[in-house]
């Protein structure tokens, strides 16, 4: 496992499917669908979304847990050190909701805004604990799921998004050489 590279296990941009950062909450709706749906009957073995901009780089992902964010706006006001610090871990979100007025709106109301709401509103562009250079060591990787707790980090070479690593491949692996250290 240490002579193993990110590069090693990684999967290509290529083969995911992708959604422009100007399409709508609601095309990203529809979109997530297609890809769950594509994965779950075998035509595909990705369900993860990557982002791009206009110039077709990969900006981000988008996932299921993501259209929520994106329909509840005022999450981009979280500052959520500031609040953590203000609230505590047991007060989170009750001083949340209060602070920011989370989910005050009708939910329908919401859902009516939804095509009005793009992508790059609410996608996060990875930070430096989301990505890796595909040169490096598992041993690094192992680190930032632990720490970070992402299931996937994105993977660079010379400033350029070339694929994900998916901690699903990484256990995968992990887990058979477990199994073939303890015979």
């Amino acid at each position: 496992m240490e002579k193993m590279k990110v590069k090693d296990l990684m999967v290509p941009v290529d083969q995911f499917p992708k959604i422009a950062d100007t399409a709508s909450l609601y095309d990203a709706l529809f979109a997530l669908e297609k890809a769950q749906e594509a994965f779950l009957s075998g035509k595909s073995t990705q369900r993860i979304m990557l982002v791009e901009n206009e110039k077709k780089q990969i900006v981000g992902k988008i996932s299921p847990i993501d259209l929520f964010k994106g329909l509840e706006k005022k999450y981009n006001q979280v500052n959520v050190e500031k609040t953590l610090e203000k609230f505590g871990l047991k007060y989170i979100w009750s001083g949340m909701r209060k602070e920011y007025d989370l989910w005050e709106s009708p939910f329908k109301d919401l859902c009516r805004k939804a095509g009005d709401i793009h992508v790059k509103d609410f996608v996060k562009i990875p930070n430096e604990g989301q990505t890796v250079d595909a040169k490096d060591t598992l041993s690094k990787c192992f680190h930032l799921f632990v720490v970070n707790r992402h299931d996937t980090l994105f993977v660079m070479e010379k400033n350029e998004f070339i694929g994900m690593l998916r901690f699903s491949d990484v256990y995968k692996e992990v887990a058979q050489t477990m199994k073939e250290c303890t015979v």
